[in-house]
Protein backbone atom coordinates (compact mmCIF):
# COMPACT_ATOMS: atom_id res chain seq x y z
CA UNK A 1 0.00 0.00 0.00
CA UNK A 2 1.50 3.21 -1.00
CA UNK A 3 2.32 6.06 1.86
CA UNK A 4 -0.65 8.18 2.55
CA UNK A 5 1.71 11.35 1.08
CA UNK A 6 1.97 9.60 -2.35
CA UNK A 7 -1.61 8.80 -2.37
CA UNK A 8 -2.40 12.36 -1.79
CA UNK A 9 -0.22 14.10 -4.46
CA UNK A 10 -1.31 11.19 -6.93
CA UNK A 11 -4.82 12.40 -6.08
CA UNK A 12 -3.44 16.17 -6.53
CA UNK A 13 -2.15 15.43 -10.01
CA UNK A 14 -5.69 13.71 -10.80
CA UNK A 15 -7.47 16.72 -9.98
CA UNK A 16 -5.34 18.89 -11.43
CA UNK A 17 -5.65 17.46 -14.48
CA UNK A 18 -9.14 17.06 -14.70
CA UNK A 19 -9.18 20.61 -14.24
CA UNK A 20 -6.72 21.32 -17.34
CA UNK A 21 -8.43 19.52 -19.27
CA UNK A 22 -12.05 20.95 -18.23
CA UNK A 23 -10.13 24.66 -18.74
CA UNK A 24 -8.50 23.74 -22.28
CA UNK A 25 -9.82 25.44 -24.96
CA UNK A 26 -13.07 24.27 -26.86
CA UNK A 27 -12.97 23.26 -30.59
CA UNK A 28 -13.24 26.58 -33.15
CA UNK A 29 -16.95 27.08 -34.33
CA UNK A 30 -17.88 27.76 -37.87
CA UNK A 31 -20.01 31.40 -37.81
CA UNK A 32 -22.55 32.38 -40.09
CA UNK A 33 -23.67 36.14 -39.41
CA UNK A 34 -26.50 38.35 -40.60
CA UNK A 35 -27.17 41.49 -39.52
CA UNK A 36 -26.56 45.68 -39.51
CA UNK A 37 -24.36 48.31 -38.01
CA UNK A 38 -25.22 47.46 -34.72
CA UNK A 39 -23.82 43.92 -35.33
CA UNK A 40 -21.90 43.56 -38.78
CA UNK A 41 -18.58 44.28 -36.79
CA UNK A 42 -18.74 41.68 -34.66
CA UNK A 43 -16.92 38.74 -36.55
CA UNK A 44 -13.54 40.09 -37.12
CA UNK A 45 -13.72 41.03 -33.08
CA UNK A 46 -14.95 37.49 -32.11
CA UNK A 47 -11.90 35.88 -34.62
CA UNK A 48 -9.34 38.51 -32.17
CA UNK A 49 -11.21 37.18 -29.26
CA UNK A 50 -11.13 33.78 -29.84
CA UNK A 51 -7.57 34.04 -30.51
CA UNK A 52 -6.94 35.55 -27.25
CA UNK A 53 -8.65 32.34 -26.07
CA UNK A 54 -6.13 30.11 -27.39
CA UNK A 55 -9.17 28.73 -29.50
CA UNK A 56 -8.26 27.44 -33.10
CA UNK A 57 -10.25 26.42 -36.06
CA UNK A 58 -12.70 29.34 -35.35
CA UNK A 59 -14.16 30.42 -38.81
CA UNK A 60 -16.54 33.19 -40.07
CA UNK A 61 -18.35 31.46 -43.34
CA UNK A 62 -20.41 34.18 -44.26
CA UNK A 63 -21.72 37.56 -43.48
CA UNK A 64 -24.90 39.28 -44.77
CA UNK A 65 -24.73 42.89 -44.33
CA UNK A 66 -27.37 45.34 -44.94
CA UNK A 67 -28.06 48.76 -43.23
CA UNK A 68 -30.93 49.01 -40.58
CA UNK A 69 -32.13 45.54 -41.58
CA UNK A 70 -34.96 43.41 -40.24
CA UNK A 71 -34.17 39.79 -40.71
CA UNK A 72 -36.40 39.51 -42.89
CA UNK A 73 -34.67 41.09 -45.44
CA UNK A 74 -31.70 38.85 -45.15
CA UNK A 75 -34.14 36.35 -45.65
CA UNK A 76 -35.50 37.54 -48.94
CA UNK A 77 -32.03 38.86 -50.58
CA UNK A 78 -31.63 37.47 -54.21
CA UNK A 79 -29.23 36.16 -56.08
CA UNK A 80 -25.30 37.09 -54.83
CA UNK A 81 -26.86 39.03 -52.02
CA UNK A 82 -27.90 36.02 -50.55
CA UNK A 83 -25.22 35.16 -48.46
CA UNK A 84 -26.93 32.75 -45.55
CA UNK A 85 -29.43 30.14 -47.01
CA UNK A 86 -26.50 27.81 -49.47
CA UNK A 87 -24.57 27.88 -46.49
CA UNK A 88 -27.20 26.70 -44.26
CA UNK A 89 -28.98 24.40 -47.10
CA UNK A 90 -24.92 22.83 -47.13
CA UNK A 91 -25.06 22.75 -43.71
CA UNK A 92 -21.82 24.24 -43.25
CA UNK A 93 -22.55 26.74 -40.31
CA UNK A 94 -22.73 25.29 -36.46
CA UNK A 95 -23.43 29.00 -35.14
CA UNK A 96 -25.31 31.42 -37.29
CA UNK A 97 -25.51 34.67 -35.16
CA UNK A 98 -28.88 37.21 -36.12
CA UNK A 99 -29.81 40.88 -34.76
CA UNK A 100 -33.43 41.48 -35.28
CA UNK A 101 -34.52 44.96 -34.77
CA UNK A 102 -38.09 44.40 -33.45
CA UNK A 103 -40.74 41.84 -33.84
CA UNK A 104 -42.75 40.74 -35.62
CA UNK A 105 -39.72 39.76 -38.16
CA UNK A 106 -40.80 36.03 -39.49
CA UNK A 107 -37.29 36.37 -40.36
CA UNK A 108 -35.94 34.94 -37.81
CA UNK A 109 -37.86 31.83 -37.86
CA UNK A 110 -37.44 31.08 -41.52
CA UNK A 111 -33.69 31.14 -40.51
CA UNK A 112 -33.93 28.49 -37.23
CA UNK A 113 -36.44 26.42 -39.73
CA UNK A 114 -33.93 26.16 -42.28
CA UNK A 115 -30.67 25.76 -40.43
CA UNK A 116 -32.14 22.79 -38.21
CA UNK A 117 -33.69 21.12 -41.28
CA UNK A 118 -29.84 20.92 -42.73
CA UNK A 119 -27.93 20.73 -39.17
CA UNK A 120 -29.95 19.54 -36.34
CA UNK A 121 -27.08 20.65 -33.67
CA UNK A 122 -27.22 23.64 -35.47
CA UNK A 123 -27.40 26.94 -33.00
CA UNK A 124 -28.99 30.28 -34.00
CA UNK A 125 -28.16 33.04 -31.07
CA UNK A 126 -30.74 36.39 -31.11
CA UNK A 127 -28.96 39.68 -30.15
CA UNK A 128 -30.68 41.88 -27.61
CA UNK A 129 -29.18 45.11 -28.50
CA UNK A 130 -29.19 48.69 -26.82
CA UNK A 131 -32.14 50.46 -27.33
CA UNK A 132 -31.85 53.16 -30.58
CA UNK A 133 -32.73 56.59 -30.05
CA UNK A 134 -33.05 55.29 -26.15
CA UNK A 135 -37.01 55.17 -27.62
CA UNK A 136 -38.30 52.54 -29.54
CA UNK A 137 -40.65 54.81 -30.77
CA UNK A 138 -38.73 56.83 -32.70
CA UNK A 139 -37.15 53.86 -34.73
CA UNK A 140 -38.87 53.52 -38.10
CA UNK A 141 -39.21 55.63 -41.71
CA UNK A 142 -41.06 59.13 -40.87
CA UNK A 143 -40.49 59.41 -37.05
CA UNK A 144 -39.56 62.86 -35.76
CA UNK A 145 -36.40 62.15 -34.23
CA UNK A 146 -34.06 65.45 -32.31
CA UNK A 147 -31.06 65.06 -30.54
CA UNK A 148 -30.93 62.24 -28.12
CA UNK A 149 -30.42 63.50 -24.18
CA UNK A 150 -28.57 59.86 -23.22
CA UNK A 151 -26.53 62.21 -20.33
CA UNK A 152 -29.94 62.71 -18.41
CA UNK A 153 -31.34 59.19 -18.60
CA UNK A 154 -32.09 57.33 -15.41
CA UNK A 155 -31.90 54.01 -15.08
CA UNK A 156 -35.96 53.44 -14.68
CA UNK A 157 -35.85 55.70 -17.97
CA UNK A 158 -33.69 52.76 -19.46
CA UNK A 159 -36.19 50.41 -18.18
CA UNK A 160 -39.27 51.97 -19.65
CA UNK A 161 -36.65 51.77 -23.11
CA UNK A 162 -35.62 48.43 -23.15
CA UNK A 163 -37.98 46.29 -20.73
CA UNK A 164 -40.91 45.24 -22.97
CA UNK A 165 -38.29 45.46 -25.87
CA UNK A 166 -36.59 42.61 -24.09
CA UNK A 167 -39.64 40.81 -23.07
CA UNK A 168 -40.85 40.32 -26.78
CA UNK A 169 -37.41 38.96 -27.81
CA UNK A 170 -37.66 36.29 -25.13
CA UNK A 171 -40.87 35.09 -25.90
CA UNK A 172 -39.90 34.70 -29.27
CA UNK A 173 -37.04 32.86 -28.46
CA UNK A 174 -39.06 31.02 -26.17
CA UNK A 175 -41.43 29.92 -28.71
CA UNK A 176 -39.12 28.80 -31.22
CA UNK A 177 -37.38 26.33 -29.08
CA UNK A 178 -41.08 25.06 -28.18
CA UNK A 179 -41.41 24.45 -31.84
CA UNK A 180 -38.20 23.51 -33.53
CA UNK A 181 -36.52 22.05 -30.90
CA UNK A 182 -37.52 19.09 -30.04
CA UNK A 183 -34.34 17.78 -27.15
CA UNK A 184 -32.84 20.95 -26.08
CA UNK A 185 -32.70 24.41 -27.09
CA UNK A 186 -31.22 25.57 -30.12
CA UNK A 187 -32.01 29.12 -30.27
CA UNK A 188 -30.35 31.47 -27.43
CA UNK A 189 -30.50 35.11 -26.28
CA UNK A 190 -26.68 37.44 -26.52
CA UNK A 191 -28.16 40.21 -23.80
CA UNK A 192 -25.45 42.84 -25.05
CA UNK A 193 -28.20 45.13 -24.15
CA UNK A 194 -28.65 44.33 -20.26
CA UNK A 195 -24.94 44.36 -20.64
CA UNK A 196 -24.93 47.85 -21.79
CA UNK A 197 -27.38 49.36 -19.45
CA UNK A 198 -25.67 48.09 -16.16
CA UNK A 199 -22.88 50.26 -17.94
CA UNK A 200 -25.06 52.97 -18.17
CA UNK A 201 -25.66 52.52 -14.56
CA UNK A 202 -21.96 52.72 -13.17
CA UNK A 203 -21.77 55.55 -15.31
CA UNK A 204 -24.71 57.38 -13.40
CA UNK A 205 -23.02 56.54 -9.99
CA UNK A 206 -19.45 57.63 -11.38
CA UNK A 207 -18.14 54.16 -10.85
CA UNK A 208 -17.11 53.49 -14.65
CA UNK A 209 -12.76 53.82 -15.05
CA UNK A 210 -11.84 56.54 -18.14
CA UNK A 211 -16.03 57.04 -19.09
CA UNK A 212 -17.23 60.25 -17.91
CA UNK A 213 -20.98 60.49 -19.46
CA UNK A 214 -23.52 57.84 -20.62
CA UNK A 215 -23.33 59.31 -24.35
CA UNK A 216 -19.77 58.58 -24.56
CA UNK A 217 -20.71 55.08 -25.53
CA UNK A 218 -22.10 55.83 -28.99
CA UNK A 219 -21.30 58.10 -31.90
CA UNK A 220 -24.63 59.36 -32.85
CA UNK A 221 -28.41 60.13 -31.89
CA UNK A 222 -29.18 56.31 -32.86
CA UNK A 223 -26.85 54.95 -30.95
CA UNK A 224 -24.09 53.31 -33.22
CA UNK A 225 -21.24 51.86 -30.90
CA UNK A 226 -18.26 52.98 -29.48
CA UNK A 227 -15.74 50.26 -28.98
CA UNK A 228 -16.84 49.99 -25.59
CA UNK A 229 -20.11 48.46 -26.03
CA UNK A 230 -18.32 46.64 -29.36
CA UNK A 231 -16.73 44.95 -26.60
CA UNK A 232 -19.50 44.27 -24.44
CA UNK A 233 -20.91 42.76 -27.75
CA UNK A 234 -18.05 40.32 -28.82
CA UNK A 235 -17.93 39.11 -24.65
CA UNK A 236 -21.58 38.25 -24.41
CA UNK A 237 -21.23 36.66 -28.29
CA UNK A 238 -17.82 34.77 -26.70
CA UNK A 239 -19.47 33.79 -23.41
CA UNK A 240 -22.47 32.39 -24.79
CA UNK A 241 -20.96 30.56 -28.31
CA UNK A 242 -18.37 29.10 -26.62
CA UNK A 243 -19.60 28.59 -22.83
CA UNK A 244 -16.84 29.94 -21.49
CA UNK A 245 -15.94 33.43 -19.10
CA UNK A 246 -14.47 36.33 -21.12
CA UNK A 247 -13.18 37.47 -17.57
CA UNK A 248 -9.08 37.00 -18.18
CA UNK A 249 -9.11 36.98 -21.36
CA UNK A 250 -6.06 39.47 -23.01
CA UNK A 251 -6.99 43.16 -23.88
CA UNK A 252 -8.47 44.14 -27.73
CA UNK A 253 -6.70 46.21 -29.58
CA UNK A 254 -9.33 48.33 -29.83
CA UNK A 255 -9.99 48.38 -26.14
CA UNK A 256 -5.78 49.58 -25.10
CA UNK A 257 -6.40 52.98 -27.13
CA UNK A 258 -9.02 54.03 -23.98
CA UNK A 259 -8.67 55.87 -21.01
CA UNK A 260 -7.96 53.58 -17.90
CA UNK A 261 -8.20 50.15 -20.40
CA UNK A 262 -6.91 47.52 -17.92
CA UNK A 263 -9.52 48.54 -15.26
CA UNK A 264 -12.18 49.14 -18.13
CA UNK A 265 -11.59 45.91 -19.75
CA UNK A 266 -11.98 43.81 -16.20
CA UNK A 267 -15.44 45.67 -16.24
CA UNK A 268 -16.27 45.13 -19.75
CA UNK A 269 -16.06 41.32 -19.11
CA UNK A 270 -17.25 40.89 -15.55
CA UNK A 271 -20.56 43.00 -17.03
CA UNK A 272 -20.79 40.34 -20.24
CA UNK A 273 -20.10 37.19 -18.34
CA UNK A 274 -22.83 38.67 -15.68
CA UNK A 275 -25.49 39.18 -18.20
CA UNK A 276 -25.15 35.95 -19.99
CA UNK A 277 -25.25 34.03 -17.15
CA UNK A 278 -27.90 35.52 -15.39
CA UNK A 279 -29.83 35.40 -18.65
CA UNK A 280 -32.35 32.56 -18.65
CA UNK A 281 -32.49 31.91 -22.50
CA UNK A 282 -28.19 32.17 -22.70
CA UNK A 283 -27.47 28.32 -22.32
CA UNK A 284 -24.55 29.73 -19.97
CA UNK A 285 -24.45 29.49 -16.45
CA UNK A 286 -21.72 30.58 -14.01
CA UNK A 287 -19.70 27.61 -12.71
Amino acid sequence: MKPKSTRRAILALLCLSTMLRAEAPPAGLRILTAGHSFHVWLPGLLIEATKNAGITGHTQVGLSSIGGSRTIQHWDAQGDKQKIKPVLMEGKADVLTLSPIFLPDAGIENFVKLGLEHNPKMRITVQEFWMTYDDQALWGPGKQRGPVDRDSKTMADLHVAHDDYFKSMDDHVRELNAKYAKDKPAVFVVPIGQAVMELRRLIIEGKAPGIAKQSDLFTDAIGHPRDHVKAIATYCHFAVIYGRSPVGLPMPAAIAKLPEAEKLNALLQKLSWDAVTQHPLSGVKAR
